[in-house]
């Protein structure tokens, strides 16, 4: 093939857009999982909370009694997998927590003293979109 077939060749595969770049799969924030979630117990201190979820992604300053771990993997340029998972102290102790990862012991909404809420839009069984 001569050097104007093999830049023809070349053109033609380019116009029709079959070279898509590379996308990396990104995973960004915290992975908390089922374990994790399980070994929270009412009354831990923001210190055993952190050493068992490790350090949270958002700590607001206006609201201190609230952390926020937030997860997000995305596959190719799109989202395969979202997560969202909110602490909430109240005198510097686990009053409650938010998740979309259900622990394992999960058999009702409260387990030793301890709140378990499903955010608003996945009780109504939408996705959340954070």
């Amino acid at each position: 093939m001569s050097p104007r077939g093999i830049l023809l060749v070349a053109l033609l595969v380019a116009g029709c857009n079959a070279l898509v770049p590379y996308k990396m799969d990104i995973q960004q924030g915290n992975v908390v999982t089922q374990e994790m979630i399980s070994r929270l117990q009412p009354g831990m201190t923001r210190n055993q909370v952190r050493f068992t979820l490790g350090t949270p992604l958002v700590v607001d300053p206006f609201r201190s009694d609230r952390w926020d771990y937030v997860y997000r993997y995305t596959k190719q340029g799109a989202v395969t997998e979202q997560r969202r998972i909110v602490v909430v102290f109240k005198d510097d102790k686990l009053l409650r927590f938010e998740s979309e990862v259900i622990p394992l012991w999960r058999d009702s909404t409260t387990q030793g003293g301890v709140t378990i809420d499903k955010p608003a839009a996945a009780r109504a069984g939408a996705p959340e979109k954070l």
